[in-house]
């Protein structure tokens, strides 16, 4: 059945500014350099005609000063701008292969993308809420625009090639010329993240992934960015699931202290199948994902709830401004007993329109809305309940495939895999790339000439980090979240994944094994970088 738009609406940019919707983090990563560029906007191009790789390869054949010794390989030039240089979608389908954008390796290759096939669907601007109203988050902007801009004079606008490596200056070749503004009419809400400290973490881990800038090759320091956006976005939004279905059943009076919303994640770190970590894996997986439900109904909720506000706020009945938002917390408490006398009328007129919709076509109602209606809830809660039976198939499918993007599944820098089978359950790992990004994170202390200082940790050190400063759990069940008591089959599984995260840690060079002494087995930073160190340029 076809709702109206009043009714089927669901969006709620206070909760996430995302459409959640399957999302290439190549895509993310150069719609946030636009924002970047232009403090919190998206850009808009003058440019209205699509760029194809023949477009590149053209303009690089018409400037031999720039791409030297190309003229006579055209076919060469061709495959190196395909799969070096440019994101493509649907790559290898033939006519329907195109240029999403050049590869995110500069802030301006944003310039150079084709709209239609470079949606990231409010990703980007998620992050950059998250990084704008993070504690030292305006540190943390800064840093990524001098990394993702870098020698761009800041009156002329012109780029110094010398300070970039051999592919991002290949791409600085390219008719960057395109001009373009900030759509100032597309940023909107500009309201902080539910969970603050989630984003303060996020912005506290990029600078500390940025202090490696001078010690790490620029495209691999691009890569890590990469991870770690889309492992902080999803680890966010997997709290979600939690945290607000419990703010809608506590009308808004939920506290968690300064650290992030509490959540459990139990990883498989040597991701082999059909043991018995895998099994837990599994279950944990299972356990996050089958919070969805919930959530949808919760965020139908908030957003009918919000709508309700703004009729308060229209009538008089609240003394807000109209260009002022609710905060989540404060949508959640209009379920209060408070504006009861005003929500009931509110909603019964919502849920007349709704059934009048619903029995269009014929006198009944269908089935299912008419076991609602009977149950006899409070309007309030029957509305919902209706909109989430009628819709709530149609998010759950489209929120999963999100989390599946955003979780890296089945890809490099993955905390998420699933098989290729049939309704193969879904299972949370600890791919090796992830895990280097939150290695080199972990073995940072405050402090020395360049902020920052690199030293060993043991083992057990490392686990605690992950456990609390991430929910993700290796040789320890998760307090809640589908757990209990750990019986002794799990206990034993557990500690051959705390085996398979030692051997992990040796295949990346992270680990060192002085003696048998569990004291001594340390992971050791790749860069030595001591309290006096300096960077010369």
């Amino acid at each position: 059945m076809a709702l109206s738009k009043r009714d089927s609406e669901f969006r709620l940019p206070r909760i996430s500014y995302l459409e959640f919707k399957f999302t290439d983090m190549d895509r993310v990563l150069t719609a946030f350099f636009a924002r970047l560029w232009h403090g919190g906007y998206p850009s808009r191009l003058t440019r209205n005609f699509s760029l194809e790789v023949e477009t590149f390869i053209d303009f690089a054949l018409e400037h031999p000063e720039l791409f030297n010794g190309f003229a006579d390989h055209r076919d060469i030039l061709e495959r190196w701008m395909s799969t070096h240089l440019m994101d493509m979608v649907n790559r290898g389908k033939g006519d329907k292969e195109a240029v999403a954008a050049p590869r995110p390796l500069h802030g301006f290759t944003y310039r150079l993308r084709n709209p239609k096939h470079s949606r990231d669907y409010g990703t980007s601007q998620q992050l950059y809420e998250m990084l704008y109203h993070a504690k030292g988050g305006s540190d943390a902007l800064d840093q990524l625009k001098q990394f993702f801009f870098p020698g761009i004079d800041p009156v002329t606008h012109q780029q110094n090639q010398d300070a970039v490596d051999v592919e991002t200056q290949a791409l600085l070749h390219l008719p960057m010329t395109i001009s373009d503004a900030p759509d100032t009419n597309k940023r909107g809400d500009q309201s902080p993240p539910v969970c603050q400290s989630s984003a303060n973490l996020l912005a506290e881990d990029v600078k500390r992934l940025l202090f490696y800038q001078s010690f790490i090759p620029r495209s691999v320091m691009v890569e890590y960015l990469k991870i770690l956006f889309a492992f902080h976005l999803a680890l966010y939004h997997l709290r979600l699931l939690k945290l607000i279905p419990e703010m809608v059943k506590r009308q808004g009076g939920l506290s968690w202290g300064e650290k992030p919303y509490p959540i459990g994640i139990l990883v498989d770190v040597a991701n082999r199948p059909d043991t018995g970590i895998a099994g837990l894996a599994e279950s944990s997986a299972d356990f996050h994902f089958r919070r969805i439900p919930n959530f949808v109904k919760a965020h139908y909720a908030l957003r009918k709830l919000d709508e309700f506000g703004k009729h308060l706020v229209k009538v008089g009945k609240l003394n807000k401004q109209t260009e002022e938002q609710f905060t989540v917390a404060e949508v959640a408490a209009l379920q209060g007993s408070i504006y009861k006398n005003e929500r009931d009328p509110f909603f019964k007129q919502r849920l007349a329109g709704l059934l009048e919709d619903s029995g269009s076509n014929s006198e009944e109602l269908d089935p299912e809305t008419q076991a609602i209606v009977s149950m006899d809830l409070p309007t309030f809660e029957t509305y919902i309940e209706i909109l989430t039976a009628l819709r709530g198939e149609y998010h759950r499918r489209y929120i999963t495939q999100c989390l599946d993007s955003l979780t890296l599944k089945n890809r490099p820098g993955a905390f998420l895999t699933q098989a290729r089978t049939r309704n193969s359950p879904r299972k949370f790992i600890l791919d090796s790339r992830l895990l280097e990004v939150l290695l080199q994170i972990a073995v940072l202390r405050p402090g020395g000439s360049l902020g920052f200082y690199s030293g060993p940790m043991r083992i057990d050190e490392l686990l605690s980090f992950l456990r609390e400063r991430y929910g993700l759990y290796v040789d320890q069940l998760p307090d809640g979240d589908g757990f209990g008591p750990a019986s002794i089959t799990e206990r034993q599984a557990l500690q051959e994944n705390r085996r398979a995260f030692t051997s992990r840690l040796r295949e990346v060079g992270f680990y060192r094994d002085l003696s048998d002494a569990y004291i001594s087995q340390t992971v050791t930073p790749r860069y030595e970088i001591g309290l006096e160190t300096s960077i010369t340029k």
